[in-house]
């Protein structure tokens, strides 16, 4: 099978062309996995920072891609909820314990065992992938693969981090950042939140023009001052900068939830800025969000094909996966970008 697979750990500033094209055998599965024809998988900003080296795969090398959209071709001899031919998706969670507290709990995206789809074992740049039948999700009718992808992660994270928020209809919302999860948490807002007014902070004029057509009621670069301030904050970027200007926005008792498995480096410096009296004080508070479970995916892949939420995509052949990977590094970002497998 055809995979674009990733060697080694390196900066896309230094190495445009990180991933490698090749020919290797179709995987076999376990008696709970299934085997899936894999047609498009999105491409996602996680993928960034594990070529960076920011959460390393903890083997190389290993086939990149969390948001992967195909059919069920072989099924091992536990399962029993899928069948032959199922239009089924596989996420950022690919397995987990079962057994402690977290998982019990329901929680099972803070276990210790956690494995991640795409970096702790192979995902969905290739035509074909193994996953477990317990993070397997059945993809509704209403979507099209290519709309389904971008789901999977962007918008399964993005309901997670409004969960988080503890958004109340009527309340203010703020997104900064307008990738690929904010304009589908912008969506879902619009669907739940009905009355919820939400503003939006981004760098790139194209991606505030975006966020206005999408129904924003204001939008302002990272730093302009939030016109009213702000119930809740969900900040979708991997820089510190936003951290900062958006706890400034925060109305007393505010929470900013960071919907990022990591930050980056370079603008580190900017939270000498962080002032206590104007960003932290008056019970203002930062939760940030960690992968998410089997149940995030499930219910908002229903709570999509309900309010008809599909995501805007931009379709690359898989050959081009190191051309999106580098868009999206430098910011050239509407909607979200999907590769076509087959």
């Amino acid at each position: 099978m055809k995979a674009m697979i990733l060697n080694k750990i390196s900066s896309l500033k230094t190495n445009k062309y990180p991933l490698e094209l090749v020919d290797m055998p179709i995987p076999d599965i376990k008696n709970n996995e299934v085997l899936i024809k894999v047609s498009v998988c999105g491409v996602c900003h996680t993928e960034l920072d594990e070529i960076e080296g920011r959460t390393s795969p903890p083997k190389l090398p290993v086939v990149l891609g969390h948001q992967a959209v195909g059919t069920v071709v072989k099924l091992g001899s536990e399962i029993v909820k899928l069948q032959m031919g199922d239009r089924v998706g596989v996420a950022w969670i690919f397995s987990a314990c079962g057994k402690c507290k977290f998982c019990i709990e329901g929680n099972e995206n803070l276990c210790n065992e956690f494995r991640a789809t795409g970096r702790d074992v192979n995902g969905g740049y290739a035509e074909y992938m193994v996953a477990p039948e317990n993070y397997v999700h059945r993809i509704p009718d209403v979507f099209t693969d290519a709309e389904a992808a971008p789901l999977l992660c962007a918008g399964a994270i993005g309901y997670r981090s409004i969960k988080l928020a503890r958004l109340k209809d009527g309340q203010k919302l703020g997104l900064t950042g307008f990738g690929a999860s904010a304009h589908l948490v912008l969506k879902m807002v619009k669907h739940k939140y009905p009355n919820t007014p939400v503003y939006v902070f981004a760098r790139e004029e194209e991606e505030r023009k975006f966020a206005k057509e999408l129904g924003a009621i204001w939008s302002g670069n990272t730093s302009d001052p939030s016109p009213e301030k702000l119930d809740s904050i969900i900040d979708t970027t991997p820089a510190w900068k936003p951290v900062v200007e958006a706890m400034g926005n925060l109305e007393k008792g505010g929470r900013l939830v960071i919907n990022a498995i990591r930050k980056e480096e370079a603008d580190k410096d900017y939270l000498q800025n962080l002032s206590y009296p104007d960003h932290l004080w008056l019970e203002k508070e930062i939760k940030s969000v960690a992968n998410v479970t089997g149940k995030d995916v499930s219910d908002f892949l229903e709570l999509a094909a309900e309010a008809s939420i599909k995501p805007e995509t931009v379709i690359y052949e898989l050959e081009e996966a190191n051309k999106a990977l580098l868009e999206l590094k430098e910011k050239h970002i509407k909607g979200a970008k999907v590769l076509k497998i087959k």
